[in-house]
């Protein structure tokens, strides 16, 4: 017989003994591809309170599991309830409930909470948007870092390819040649995504999920896909990092506008920075938060504080120059280890945005 005690909780709680409601709420779940739990009275509502990811209390029993005082959780909501019907929320403010969802005005609302209960919840990724100053700077090989270290951390991490005419950042990993999902199937993405299934069909590099190009003539990607992609990825991660082209297309902009940070890598000389300085001008107008990153060319050049002041950005990290890189690379060897220039230039940005993670470097 099978172990009851085996079988995971569902994710989704439907609350409500208004079979109308009720009818409602099973359609958006199902829109959803969620099987929700459901209970019809306020017994089987408190017994399994603390069970499931969201619950989903209809207005009809409200009030009465409000007189209760259940213990306070996160993720419950309210559903079904009349926007005139002032009671109904001071009810739903008594169960701490996060929100209260007016069916059906608010079906869409409601049926993106359901949807996040399905990923296991909402995530705030911190999200990374890197760009090279200038041709050669070194942001593909920055951005890999940044994802490989922060992975190491025991962050769950997701790498994103967001230039189509670049070389493929699979090519910097190694994985060129791995099982796995590419940009080119995922051109058709719309509206929401599912974060499980995204990172469950990409290739894997030691753990850390990737998302590149693969070989064909695919040039452009669609905005649209951008958003989704991006948007389930940073609703599954601890991490997402975006490596961008230098000139924005709308889907590099859905990119810098949704990113927690944009990294300007540039090279420490004067012709670097007059580049530079020509992309930080309309990064400015969709990137709220652009920082530079300094790094250190084949001789001696500018301070990495000198490239920082004539861009008029703040200094993300200073990035040392390291001989054997290229070779390494084209020998399909990629390991920032913690003392390498890469990999303290990448421990430093992790460590400005609080990504300390599990197994902190």
């Amino acid at each position: 017989m099978e172990n009851l005690l085996s079988v995971p909780p569902p994710a989704v709680l439907l609350a409500t003994a208004d079979e109308f409601l009720l009818d409602d709420l099973l359609r958006l779940a199902a829109a959803a591809e969620i099987a929700p739990r459901v209970e019809n009275d306020l017994l089987g509502l408190r017994r399994n309170w603390q069970t499931a990811v969201l619950v989903v209390v209809g207005q009809d029993l409200v009030e009465p599991l409000a007189r209760t005082q259940p213990a306070r959780r996160p993720g419950v909501v309210v559903a079904g309830v009349d926007p005139g019907d002032a009671d109904a929320y001071r009810h739903a403010l008594a169960i701490g409930a996060e929100g209260v969802f007016a069916l059906p005005a608010e079906e869409a609302a409601l049926g993106d909470k359901l949807a996040d209960a399905l990923d296991g919840g909402v995530r705030t990724a911190v999200t990374l948007a890197v760009v090279g100053g200038c041709g050669g700077a070194g942001a593909t090989t920055l951005a890999a870092a940044l994802a490989v270290t922060g992975s190491r951390r025991g962050l769950r991490c997701l790498l994103i390819d967001g230039d189509p005419l670049g070389g493929g950042i699979d090519l910097v990993l190694g994985t060129e040649a791995d099982e796995g999902s590419r940009w080119p199937a995922l051109l058709n993405a719309a509206g929401r995504v599912s974060a499980s299934a995204l990172r469950s069909a990409l290739p894997l590099a030691n753990g850390l999920a990737v998302l590149s190009w693969d070989r064909s003539n695919v040039t452009a990607l669609p905005p649209e896909a951008m958003r989704s992609v991006l948007s389930a990825a940073q609703r599954s991660s601890d991490l997402v990092v975006v490596d961008l082209p230098r000139r924005p297309d709308p889907a590099a902009e859905e990119a810098f506008v949704r990113a927690t940070s944009t990294l300007v890598v540039v090279p420490r000389d004067v012709r670097s920075c007059a580049a530079a300085a020509r992309l930080v001008a309309p990064l400015r107008e969709v990137a709220h938060d652009l920082r530079v990153v300094a790094r250190e060319p084949g001789l001696n050049g500018l301070s990495a504080l000198d490239v920082a002041d004539h861009l008029s950005l703040p200094l993300a990290a200073k990035l040392g120059f390291e001989r054997d890189l290229p070779s390494l690379l084209d020998e399909g060897y990629f390991d920032p280890r913690p003392r390498s220039a890469l990999g303290r230039a990448a421990g430093e940005v992790l460590d400005l945005f609080g990504l300390y993670g599990l197994l902190a470097a």
